[in-house]
């Protein structure tokens, strides 16, 4: 049985995707949602309660760390739902599968990032990714960190989904708070959900983190047209907001504070490098045009969505 917290693009994909191996999934979100599948159970219970995250992981491999909090609740509770879950884990004996991303790294000189990478974190919820993952290791449960780049698929949540769908549906030009002629790199939840089921299984993988299989990185200009250019649609204007403004706007909005302190991930060259883990376990990347079309295909509810 596999034990997978989170019900959004990541852990859903997760769970239908050992399902559809075979195997058991106990899929757990707040409000007993995911995905339909006779192997897998959907059940309602808090994340960070860690005796109810304890009994529900008895008889689990692994625990699939797939939530994701609003990240102006970060801090609150990161923390809590970490511990529960490495919790879950320990008392099972089970491989705690974390679903990580780039932050802990902070900016970089020329953008590039492998695991050797110094974990330097300058901005908080870095430094709250960091501290998760050392707690994790620090545990003495068997662990693996899963680190990607922001998202694409249907369902994905990230900068396409609130500027590029929204200016599409509209008609009118995209203003990216970023570099729009920046080289960046983007990940297909899928390939996010099938690496983190493929390492939490080897023993290789265990005690440190991957980066995921990602295509090469493109710029939002160039992601905006190859958009486009699949679906038929008019090409779209892409323009770079200047970086004041999300600051500036972080005065006095919440949400608009933490977007602003990992801006420097938009406004130069951001490149995952994840050719050890292809080396390693044979995985490769998804070619850019799926996450595309399946983001094509749910555009209308993906752009309703926000960070």
């Amino acid at each position: 049985m596999h034990l997978v917290i989170g019900s959004g693009p990541i852990g859903s994909t997760v769970a239908s995707l050992l399902a559809e191996r075979g195997e058991r999934v106990r899929i757990v979100t707040r409000s007993g949602g995911g995905p339909r599948h006779q192997l897998i159970e959907r059940t309602a219970a808090d994340a960070s309660d860690a005796r109810r995250l304890t009994e529900l992981a008895q008889g689990a491999e692994v625990v699939y760390n797939c939530a994701n909090p609003k990240y102006t609740e970060w801090a609150e509770k990161w923390f809590p739902m970490n511990n529960a879950m490495i919790a879950a884990a320990k008392s099972a004996g089970a491989v705690y599968a974390i679903t990580g991303n780039l932050y802990g790294y902070g900016p970089q000189p020329g953008g590039l990032m492998t695991e050797s990478t110094p974990l330097a974190a300058t901005g908080r919820k870095g430094r709250i990714r960091n501290r998760m993952w050392q707690d994790a290791l620090d545990s003495g449960v068997r662990t693996i960190e899963a680190r990607a780049s922001d998202y694409l698929g249907a369902g994905a949540v990230g900068v396409f989904s609130s500027v590029l769908l929204p200016a599409m549906a509209k008609g009118r030009t995209a203003w990216g708070p970023a570099d729009v002629d920046a080289p960046h790199t983007f990940t297909y939840t899928g390939d996010m959900a099938r690496t983190l089921v493929e390492l939490a299984r080897d023993e290789r993988a265990w005690g440190r983190a991957w980066h995921v299989p990602s295509p090469a990185a493109i710029s939002i200009r160039e992601l905006a047209a190859r958009y486009c250019a699949l679906t038929g649609q008019p090409e779209l204007k892409v323009r770079s907001m200047p970086r004041f403004v999300m600051r500036t706007a972080g005065l006095v909005v919440p949400m608009a504070r933490e977007m602003a302190e990992m801006d420097y991930q938009f406004y130069a060259p951001f490149i995952l490098d994840s050719s050890l883990t292809e080396r390693t376990f044979g995985l490769t990347a998804t070619p850019l045009e799926v996450p595309l079309r399946e983001t094509a295909a749910s555009a209308a509810a993906t752009a309703a969505r926000t960070m």
